[in-house]
Order: C-alpha cells, then sequence, then structure tokens
C-alpha cells in the first residue's frame, strides 16, 4: 500500500507558474496510462468489473505475436492499457514508478455509481480520501499494487488564486459514505459505467523531487502549481496538476528495473507542431527521443517511459 501525507496536514504550499522556460502548449493533457500486468484476468476483474471500464479493444487476441493486451475506457476514451508481461517480477520496495493513475469523472454522479461498484466488488482497494479544494479524490490499489485515484473537479470559477495566478489546494477529511449519501440514486447503483471520464492527471514516484523539476519543468515545459510534503505539481494551461511527483516511498530511488507496473505515461499535445516543438525541447535537454512524427517516446531520469502524440 502506498503512503502520503494524511488529509488535513496542511494547505499545499503554491507557486506560480514559471516564467523561466517556454511553457508546454497549454491544450496539453493525458493520455491512457499502460500497467504491465502479471495476472491479466485478475487485473480485468479490478478495472473492467469494479470500476466499470469498458473494453474498447483487444489487440492480443488477435495476434499471435506479442503480448495480450487490453485497452480499457469510457464513452470511446482510452483510460488504462493492461500488457500481460507474467515473466516480469514484481516492482521493488522503494522503487520509482507509478503512484497513482488518476481517473476525472465529467460528474459527481458518475463518481458515485462507479465509486458503489468498487464498494461492492473490491472493497478491501480503498485506502482514504480526501477534499483537495479544486476537486474531491477518492483512492484505492488495484490487485497488483498500481494506486487509482477516482476524482471529480469543482468549476474553476471556484478555484482560488492568488493576484499571480496561484491555484490553492489542500488535503482535507472527505467523508465517502457522505458523497455516495449526496449523490448515489437507485439508477445509478444499476448503471456503474454512467457518465465520461479521462485521465486527469498521472502521479509518479520519484528519488529526487528537484531533479523530476528540471526534467519536467525545465526540460518539457510544464509549469508548477504547487510542491508540497515531497511532492511537486505540474501542469498547462492553469490546470492543478496534470503532473505529480513524489518521494513519499521512493526517496533516493535511482532508474527503474525492468518490473510490473507502469508501463507508459502518455501525453497528448494540440497539434503536431506543438509535438514537434517538444520533441527540440527534450533533445536540446540532451535526452534521446524517438520520434516517428506522429509519436514522440522518451525516458524521464528513472526511466518512466513517456509518450506524447498530436491529439489534432
Amino acid at each position: 500500500m502506498t503512503t502520503a501525507p494524511t488529509p488535513g496536514q496542511g494547505a499545499a504550499v503554491p507557486f506560480a507558474p514559471s516564467r523561466t522556460h517556454d511553457s508546454i502548449a497549454a491544450g496539453t493533457g493525458m493520455d491512457a496510462v499502460t500497467l504491465l500486468v502479471g495476472d491479466l484476468d485478475r487485473q480485468l476483474r479490478f478495472y473492467r468489473d469494479a470500476l466499470a471500464l469498458e473494453v474498447l479493444d483487444r489487440p492480443g487476441d488477435r495476434f499471435e505475436a506479442g503480448p495480450a493486451t487490453v485497452t480499457l475506457g469510457r464513452a470511446g476514451t482510452p483510460l488504462v492499457v493492461l500488457q500481460h508481461t507474467p515473466d516480469l517480477p514484481p516492482a521493488l520496495r522503494g522503487a520509482a514508478g507509478l503512484f497513482h493513475t488518476a481517473i476525472l469523472f465529467d460528474d459527481e454522479a458518475g463518481l458515485a455509481a462507479t465509486l458503489a461498484s468498487v464498494a461492492q466488488r473490491e472493497p478491501t482497494s480503498y485506502v482514504g480520501s480526501a477534499d483537495h479544494l479544486v476537486s474531491l479524490a477518492f483512492y484505492f490499489t488495484d490487485p497488483e499494487g498500481n494506486g487509482v485515484e477516482l476524482y471529480w473537479d469543482r468549476a474553476r470559477s471556484l478555484w482560488n488564486r492568488d493576484a499571480e495566478g496561484r491555484i490553492q489546494m489542500d488535503s482535507l477529511r472527505l467523508d465517502p459514505n457522505a458523497f455516495l449519501g449526496r449523490n448515489l440514486t437507485d439508477e445509478l447503483l444499476e448503471q456503474p459505467g454512467a457518465g465520461g471520464a479521462v485521465v486527469g492527471h498521472v502521479h509518479l514516484s520519484v528519488g529526487d523531487v528537484p531533479l523530476a523539476r528540471a526534467f519536467y519543468v525545465d526540460a518539457l515545459g510544464f509549469d508548477v502549481t504547487a510542491e508540497w510534503h515531497g511532492a511537486l505539481f505540474v501542469s498547462a494551461g492553469g490546470y492543478h496538476h496534470h503532473l505529480a511527483m513524489n518521494t513519499w516511498n521512493s526517496a533516493g530511488a535511482g532508474p527503474r528495473a525492468s518490473a510490473l507496473g507502469l508501463g507508459e505515461v502518455r501525453i497528448a499535445v494540440p497539434t503536431t507542431d506543438d509535438l514537434g516543438a517538444l520533441a527540440d525541447r527534450v533533445a536540446f535537454a540532451g535526452f534521446p527521443t524517438s520520434h516517428d512524427g506522429e509519436t514522440l517516446r522518451f525516458e524521464d531520469p528513472w526511466r518512466n517511459v513517456v509518450r506524447v502524440s498530436a491529439a489534432a
């Protein structure tokens, strides 16, 4: 089980977006997260049956070559890709990798329906909840130890900002039963997959926060929105965060060995011009890249694989 500061330990220390670098395109967002899994059937039961994600594609079932792969999502939007890699060992304790994949729901009703489904089918996966002022979040751990956050954003007009546009976040107590009581209906109980969702952000375990800042802010161009209890939050276009990096369980961790867990973080930039600009930035920073004209692929300092494509 992953550990983090207890909700209510204090507000995140806000930082103004860095002005010392050219920011990544404002329309940048996150795409599906790939997980390398040992027990595909067990992981499917969690993501498909408990989280009520629909199977969008199983190319590994149609071709003999390559590992079995299952893409799951909502309303046609991919959220999680499960890649069957049973020969890989579990990740070592304290290693860098995934802290959690955060799935952002369109509305509270859809979130409540999914929470009820998880409570019925995988109740022991629940590890906590918090009101972050900008969002309401519920945390889980899948059967192979990968963190999952299910959350809903308050309207941006309700986010508190200072004169420089800095976003205020906190981690306050959130009663999951009270949330369900306000939002869950008998109809939603019969529709656990109700409502749309996207990958709102991805939170990584890293070995060193200043090095994470040098890579994700100085090299890639994300703007810093907050630092809090050993975690760095960064975003594009004024969002509260698209990526976060912490050392809560992984301080001092070096490059990852091949293991189960995070396979790939995907980022979507608005246009092919934005993709080319990012490729130039990463190469200028000295990081090896692979760019086939449609997809840019590189690794962060902990060998977390990042794949970037253009939305348009």
